[in-house]
């Protein structure tokens, strides 16, 4: 298959391509109705309901890539876009819920080091500089000092043990490894981003509310019940719904109502037990696979 004319014309969509990111990526794509085969781990995958094509990529080349406009819009992570030098030309539009880790700098929990101004002039191993830069260059200008900080692609807890580093900055928990948080940078998950400038803006829209349907279907969920009448202002106070519930009268149980509403998932119990003091009857949940709000 030509891949170069194929992706003539087709919008071009970076997916982390391994890693904790990738599962989650493929279950938002596939209820987002992005159809696609990838055959034998290729790194391209043509969509055949759309004019999109599927770029597989290091999460943390995928910033550089948007930024620099050779990929139209992608999914990674909020600290590896915060890492990229080019961001003023990324557009984040949508946080997605998944990947979230803390970024932060750690020391060992018996070390001597133990705030961020205590490693000034000392020695910090991250994969992220660019961040790692933000927080000690104003600090060092303050003391007078400079903090040698060196990149590591790789395992970033064995720095401090191996005698590399005084401190390290990572996404990851490092407590197995003896080292704790001192100073958090910033809370990090999954986001879809695009290129400010690409000029598949209105699909890229579309994708966009395809994939904001999917993760408000997997938020809430559609909670139907019977109640009279009377009883249905303290119903809707339970259940407004996202603007307001659907309310219809029923023809063979004069003075009842049927009511239908979009309640969040995570407080569905403590909803439906409401709901049973409150006097409602027949009371059903419903998931959604997608939707439009």
């Amino acid at each position: 298959m030509d891949f170069v004319k194929d992706l003539d014309n087709r919008l071009l969509f970076a997916i982390p391509k391994k890693g904790r990111l990738y599962e989650q990526c493929l279950t938002l794509l596939h209820g987002s109705d992005l159809q696609f085969h990838r055959k034998n781990r290729l790194d391209i995958a043509l969509v055949t309901n759309l004019p999109v094509a599927l770029i597989f990529l290091p999460a943390a080349d995928i910033p550089k890539y948007v930024a620099e406009g050779n990929i139209d819009m992608g999914i990674t992570g909020q600290d590896m876009v915060a890492e990229n030098e080019s961001v003023d030309e990324v557009e984040e539009i949508l946080e997605l819920g998944f990947g979230k880790c803390s970024l932060a700098v750690q020391v060992p929990l018996a070390g001597t080091n133990q705030t961020v101004e205590s490693l000034v002039g000392r020695r910090v191993v991250t994969s992220f500089e660019v961040l790692a830069k933000s927080v000690f260059e104003p600090l060092d200008k303050a003391a007078g000092k400079t903090t040698k900080i060196s990149y590591v692609a790789g395992s970033v807890e064995a720095a401090c043990a191996l005698g590399l580093a005084d401190g390290i900055k990572s996404g990851d928990t490092m407590r197995a490894a003896g080292l704790h948080d001192i100073h958090t940078i910033m809370e990090s998950q999954a986001v879809l981003i695009t290129n400010k400038k690409t000029t598949h803006r209105e699909l890229c829209d579309k994708i966009a509310s395809r994939i904001r349907g999917v993760i408000t279907a997997g938020r809430y969920v559609l909670c139907t019940y019977n109640i009279e009448r009377k009883n249905l202002a303290s119903a809707v106070t339970i259940t407004p719904g996202r603007q307001a519930p659907t309310v219809s009268s029923l023809d063979s149980h004069e003075g009842w109502v049927a009511v239908q509403s979009m309640i969040e998932k995570k407080r569905q119990g403590e909803i439906m037990d409401a709901l049973s003091a409150a006097g409602a009857t027949d009371i059903l949940l419903m998931a959604f696979t997608n939707c439009r709000v």
